[in-house]
Order: structure tokens, then C-alpha cells, then sequence
């Protein structure tokens, strides 16, 4: 709408020009005309004098005045001649023709004639005056007087200037329209060619499928529209106030006025706390999973019913007689329902159809995704194990479900079909493949209508979304409408949308119990051994081949062999928390890290120095905090990722504004934290240079880059997340609210 005003702002003076335009080119139209009319008649005028000079010159000659006066009645038939006269030398009329207007005299004739308009007005209205002179056969010089008809001159002229001003009229209509077509062309091509600039691109876009790079002529231009921008963000913050602000208060709030308070149910394999046995008794750890990292604390905002897999060898003995125990133990705000699963279920569902086959195939990460009917088989009976559980805990028929990633890829369409009425909000967590990858797996198309059975499916980017469609376009009968983001399939309507996820801001109260960074540092060091004046870098991940650990230690390895200056000072900590360890695969790989560490150390390790610590087991928060807020660098490097929320706990832990970001730009966050040092892991070279680049980087080039870097995660909180999914998810409540409403209304009517 504002572009369509600022092109009316340009169009109506445009328009207003060639009203002007066409008003004048009419006027000079006219005045042509009537010249050529009167060269016309004058030229018409003579040739009729020159005809009639016999037959005058007889019937003056002979006195004959009635073979005059008939002469005339029959030239005057003529409809363009309206009357003639014969004027004698003296210019006075010799004879008349009845329609002559006797005040009328030749001097008067001839004094219009020899006008450049002789046109006069009679009573029968407009009139053409021509006197020509003659010379009869006695040598006698008369003149004729001619008075022809002009009405046709000026009907054709007023003619002329309706077709001119129409022509115009329709010209500028076509100049309009072409110039709101231009207009549009110039300004997506300004748009897109902005939007390349602010990504850092070239002008040159590179070949779909390859990995573009910013041109370096575009380099100071991309920054002065980054810091501009950036300035213009603060100033909206600043005037907005508290306003942008996400928070438990503000979720709550939401789900009081646009879900009026309606019950919500999260369904996700991964529990978010896992009783353990242990030597001192029952221990509660949180797991290491970016989802539960992420849809936690919304739970603790929304205080509804979480609904997981229950594996903690003392999960059993915490649950009540239904299987449900309050969480967080300190302070239980929402209720966790635990689902039991036989090692058959879970070897197949979980480890096998899942994390064989949709695991490696979402994520393209150079592993075979394995299929077997078996499996298939499992994830069918776990998914709807878990759908009865969500109808056994719904307190109504239209509950809102939040259905989380890759496991329950079934579970939308199974809900939606015991409780048709009911919200479904699925997040996908991981990538989405392009439709000739997806198309590798055999249960595709049942794949997809379970997800349909979605009322809101959301993706981490854009670009997942637009994957999502193209494989649905490409192998289900459906609708799709991309400029309004929705398949319809099977009679029902399912919104494709973004949502990038992101973590719960630390509090105040939360960061005033941290330990300051020196002593954080200090402890890190003597924990592990390091030498004192150490450079730190970290890496936290699960110990999975998506991670790009492998080519992070192979460019911590090129980075010590090109400069080697970092040789007994740089210490890269690598915390790998052992995930899936039952799969070949896994554990393949795990075997494959251990290998290269020993042989990093074994090259430029020095006695009381390792350049690798890889430290294989699991950490609790606060151990990865710390690590976090001891680093020089972190290192988030994952070949292909959703997200990657890591690198978003790492720029939270920084209130000192110290420390550097190393981000792939295949992870998710990676279009969204501009201001990390974004990496291609796959060269070697180029992330051994980063490397260096964070350990040497001043500190106001930190403070500025991880300022900024913290704005951002602290504005698009979790909350900020799930308010988004939750806001639309309200909107398309009401929606169906009134148009059941509606329908019933109707049907009584």
C-alpha cells in the first residue's frame, strides 16, 4: 500500500502533464486545421470563379440579368456554397444571389478575405468570404464573391480534438500502467539488490546450490547499511521501550486474552528432567537437547502437561499412580507424563526410523539413511501411543498441542482425527530436505499427511519452509498457495511458517549468581590443567556427525601448523555429550574423533600442554556456562542444523561483551547472528583463519560485535518464539470459532 502511494504521489503529476499536454497539442491542432480548410476553400473559391468566368462574362455582356440570377440558384445548390455575388471594378455588387446578405458589401468582402481567419458568423452561421477576381473577354476585370459553408471545417475539427484528447487520454493510461509496472520491477530489483548487500552478496548472484561470498567492492557499502541499520533498530527499541520485550509475564498474558487460558499440551520424545539412580540416591539432570532447552521454559510460562518418553533408570519411582510428576522438583510448574517404551519400541522407533532414517536424511550430512519395514512399523505404534496419551490428558475437545520434531512426524494427522477440533502446532526441529532427497525415503507420502494433519508446521527458516511446499507440491494431490504460506490437503488448512528458535534470556537474578568471568577462567584452567596464560577455545555439542566436529579439529590442527606462534598456548576444550551410542554409526564416529585428537596431541602436544582436550561426557548447565564464559572463542561449526542453539547460550553468557562467535553458515542461526564470524567448515582454511582472527581480534571490535550479538538473542527470546506460534495459533482459533459459529447459526436458520 505505501508503494502503491508513492507511485500515485508520481502518476497524478504525470497524469495532470499530459491533460496539459493534450489541451494545448488540441488548440495548435485547431489552428492547423482551419488553415488548411481555408487554403482549401480559397483554392476551391478560385476554381469556381475561373469555371463560372464564361458564363459571367455572357450574361453581362448581354444584359441578360435573369441568366445571371439563375447561374447563381444553381451554384448556390451546393450545400458548401451558401450564397455569391459578381462585384464590379468599383468593388460595388453588380448581382446577388437571393441568400447574399444585402448589408453586405464587396469592400467588406475583400477586407475579411485578405485576413488569415475569413471567417464571419450570418445567420446561417459560419461562413468562409473569398473574393476572386476574373477578366472577361472584353477585358473587363470583375470580381466573384464567394460565401462557403465552414460548419463542416469546424465539425471535423471538434472531431479531430475528441480523438486527439481520447488518444491521449488512452496514451496516458498506457504510460501510467507502464510506469506502476517499472516502477514495481525497480523497486523489488532495489529491494532484492539491498537485501544482497545487507547479506554481504555480490551482485553477481553464484549458481543455485553453491555457497555465495561476499564480493569485496560491496564490502564498505554493506557495512555502512548494516551500521545504519543497526542505529535505526536502536532508536525503534528505544521508542518502543518495554514493548519488545519478551517474557514469561508477556506469554502468560497472551494465552489468557488470545487462547482465553485453553490448555496446553507439549508432546516431544526427550524428557526435559531424567531421574537417575546413583550412589547417593535418586539425582535429577536436565539432558542435553536444544529443544528442551527451548520449549521448557515456555512450559513453565503456559503450565500445561509435557508429554515424553520416560528413560531415567529412576523415572518409574518419581511418577504417580498416572504417570505424571510436577516439574522443576525445585518448583513444579507444569506436569510431565511420562510414556514407557519396550527396548523393541524404542530400538525401533527411536534408534532406528528416526535417527537412521530421518535423521541423516533431513540433514544430507554424507550418512545413508537406512529404512526398514520393521521400524516403520514401531514409529507407527509409538506415534500412536502417544496420540492416545494426548487425548487421554486433553481436559477439552479443542486443546492446544505443540507437537515437537522429527519423532511424531504420524502424531498430527492421528490427533486431528480422535480430536478434530483440537490446535496442532508442530515444530519441526531439524532441516527439511529438498524434494529429491526426501523423495529417498519409502513412507514419504504418509510422512506428509501426517504432518498435514498439522494446523500450524513450523520450520526454523524460510528456506525449510520452502522445501516443506515443493515436496508436498511434488508428491501429494494438495493446494498450495505460497504467497499465503498454506497447503490444504484432504478439506484441511495447514499454515507453513517460520519460527526461529531461540532460548530463555538469562534474569538478572540469574546472571548475579554467576561467578565473574576471571574466576570462571581461573577455575577452567585449573580444572583441566591448562597453562596459565592459556587462549581457550569450546565447542559443546552431542557427540553426532552433524556437528562438524571432525573439521573443527581439523582446522584447530591447521591453525597450530600455519601459525604457530598459538603452539603451547591455544587449548581448543571440545565437550561431546555421547548421544545414540547403540548406532554403528555413532559409534564409528566417536571412534574416529578419539583417534584424531590423539593425533593432534601427539603432534603439538608439549609436556603439561594438550592443544585438544575432548571431553566425552555430559555437562550440566552450569559446568557449560562456566566453560562458556572462560572461552577467548566458541567454535559452532555444524555441517547442516536447524538451529544450533549453542552458539545463543554462548552469547548469553557473555555479559562481559568479551569473546568471539565462530558460526557455520549451515546452522540455522546463522542468518540471524550477522555479526558472528561466519565459516564454511567444510574449508579447512578458511576456519583456521577465522580462528586466529577471533584469538588476535581487539577488544573494541569484541565489545561491539557481541553488544550487538546479544541484543539480538535477548529480543528473540524463546518467548518471543513461542509467542509467534502461540499468537497465530490464537488467530486461527477465532477464526474457526466464528465460522463454526456462523455455520451453526446458519443451519438454524
Amino acid at each position: 500500500m505505501k508503494t502503491l502511494r508513492l507511485q500515485l504521489r508520481f502518476l497524478l503529476p504525470l497524469l495532470l502533464a499530459l491533460a496539459g499536454a493534450a489541451y494545448l497539442a488540441s488548440s495548435l491542432l485547431d489552428q492547423l486545421t482551419m488553415r488548411w480548410f481555408t487554403r482549401d476553400l480559397n483554392v476551391r473559391g478560385a476554381a469556381i470563379a475561373a469555371a463560372l468566368t464564361d458564363t459571367v462574362g455572357d450574361a453581362l455582356s448581354e444584359r441578360r440579368p435573369a441568366r445571371l440570377q439563375a447561374l447563381f440558384e444553381r451554384a448556390t445548390k451546393d450545400e458548401r456554397l451558401v450564397a455569391m455575388a459578381v462585384c464590379g471594378q468599383d468593388r460595388n455588387p453588380l448581382r446577388r444571389s437571393p441568400s447574399f446578405p444585402t448589408d453586405l458589401s464587396c469592400r467588406d468582402i475583400e477586407s475579411v478575405a485578405a485576413q488569415e481567419d475569413p471567417r464571419v458568423t450570418v445567420a446561417g452561421g459560419p461562413v468562409h468570404l473569398g473574393l476572386h477576381e476574373i477578366t472577361l473577354e472584353n477585358g473587363q476585370r470583375v470580381s466573384i464573391a464567394l460565401m462557403q459553408d465552414v460548419r463542416f471545417a469546424e465539425l471535423r475539427s471538434q472531431n479531430t480534438q475528441r480523438y486527439l484528447l481520447a488518444f491521449m487520454g488512452g496514451l496516458g493510461l498506457l504510460v501510467a500502467l507502464i510506469t506502476m509496472v517499472v516502477a514495481q520491477l525497480s523497486w523489488r530489483g532495489w529491494m532484492a539488490g539491498a537485501r544482497s548487500l545487507l547479506r554481504g552478496d555480490g551482485l553477481l548472484l553464484p549458481p543455485t546450490g553453491t555457497v555465495s561470498t561476499t564480493a569485496p567492492e560491496l564490502e564498505p557499502l554493506a557495512h555502512e547499511l548494516r551500521h545504519r541499520l543497526r542505529d535505526l533498530e536502536d532508536e525503534f527499541r528505544r521508542a518502543q521501550g518495554m514493548e519488545t520485550s519478551w517474557s514469561p509475564e508477556r506469554l502468560r498474558s497472551l494465552l489468557q486474552t488470545q487462547l482465553r487460558g485453553d490448555q496446553v499440551i507439549v508432546v516431544s520424545n526427550r524428557e526435559p528432567y531424567i531421574h537417575d539412580q546413583s550412589p547417593t540416591g535418586v539425582v535429577v539432570r536436565r539432558p542435553a537437547s536444544g529443544l528442551v532447552t527451548a520449549v521448557e521454559p515456555v512450559m513453565r510460562a503456559c503450565s500445561g502437561t509435557w508429554i515424553a518418553h520416560g528413560g531415567g533408570s529412576a523415572d518409574r519411582e518419581t511418577v504417580d499412580a498416572h504417570d505424571r510428576v510436577g516439574v522443576p522438583p525445585e518448583h513444579p510448574d507444569y506436569q510431565l507424563r511420562r510414556i514407557w517404551l519396550s527396548e523393541e519400541e524404542e530400538r525401533g522407533y527411536y534408534y532406528g526410523f528416526a535417527n537412521e532414517g530421518l535423521w541423516p536424511l533431513c540433514h544430507v550430512a554424507h550418512v545413508r539413511p537406512v529404512f526398514r519395514e520393521s521400524d516403520w512399523q514401531q514409529y507407527k505404534a509409538v506415534n500412536q501411543r502417544f496420540a492416545d496419551a494426548v487425548v487421554a490428558e486433553a481436559r477439552s475437545e479443542d486443546p492446544v498441542v505443540l507437537v515437537q520434531d522429527y519423532h511424531f512426524a504420524l502424531l498430527p494427522a492421528m490427533i486431528r482425527e480422535r480430536l478434530p477440533r483440537a490446535t496442532i502446532l508442530t515444530f519441526w526441529h531439524i532441516p527439511w530436505p529438498n524434494p529429491e532427497s526426501f523423495g529417498i525415503c519409502p513412507w514419504r507420502r504418509e510422512i506428509l499427511q501426517g504432518m498435514l494433519g498439522s494446523t500450524i508446521l513450523g520450520f526454523h527458516t524460510r528456506f525449510h519452509c520452502k522445501n516443506f511446499m515443493e515436496t508436498v507440491d511434488r508428491l501429494l494431490e494438495a493446494r498450495i498457495e505460497p504467497e499465503h504460506a498454506t497447503v490444504t490437503f484432504g478439506g484441511a488448512e495447514t499454515l507453513i511458517e517460520n519460527y526461529p528458535i531461540s532460548i530463555e534470556w538469562p534474569t538478572p537474578e540469574t546472571v548475579a549468581r554467576w561467578a565473574p568471568v576471571a574466576q570462571c577462567r581461573q577455575a577452567v584452567i585449573d580444572r583441566l590443567q591448562l597453562p596459565p596464560d592459556a587462549r581457550i577455545g569450546v565447542g559443546v555439542d552431542r557427540f553426532d556427525y552433524t556437528k562438524g566436529i571432525l573439521e573443527r579439529f581439523h582446522a584447530v590442527e591447521r591453525l597450530l601448523e600455519k601459525y604457530p606462534e598459538w603452539r603451547g598456548r591455544f587449548v581448543f576444550v571440545q565437550v561431546a555429550a555421547p548421544t545414540r551410542s547403540d548406532l554403528e554409526e555413532y559409534q564409528a564416529f566417536q571412534d574416529r574423533i578419539q583417534r584424531v585428537t590423539q593425533r593432534i596431541n601427539r603432534r603439538f602436544g608439549q609436556p603439561g600442554y594438550e592443544p585438544v582436550r575432548l571431553l566425552a561426557t555430559h555437562h550440566d548447565h552450569d559446568a557449560v556456562n562456566e566453560l562458556f564464559r572462560a572461552a577467548d572463542l566458541c567454535a559452532v561449526t555444524s555441517l547442516h542444523d536447524g538451529m544450533n542453539l549453542v552458539c545463543k547460550e554462548f552469547v548469553a553468557a557473555r555479559d562481559d561483551e568479551r569473546g568471539v562467535l565462530l558460526l557455520s553458515r549451515f546452522a540455522g542461526a546463522a542468518r540471524e547472528l550477522r555479526e558472528a564470524l561466519i565459516v564454511n567448515p567444510y574449508h579447512v582454511e578458511e576456519t583456521a583463519d577465522a580462528m586466529h582472527r577471533a584469538l588476535t581480534m581487539a577488544e573494541p571490535e569484541q565489545r561491539e560485535r557481541m553488544a550487538s550479538l546479544r541484543t539480538t538473542v535477548q529480543e528473540n527470546n524463546v518467548y518471543r518464539w513461542a509467542g509467534r506460534m502461540l499468537a497465530d495459533a490464537g488467530r486461527l482459533r477465532l477464526r474457526d470459532r466464528i465460522q463454526a459459529r456462523v455455520e451453526r447459526e446458519g443451519s438454524r436458520g
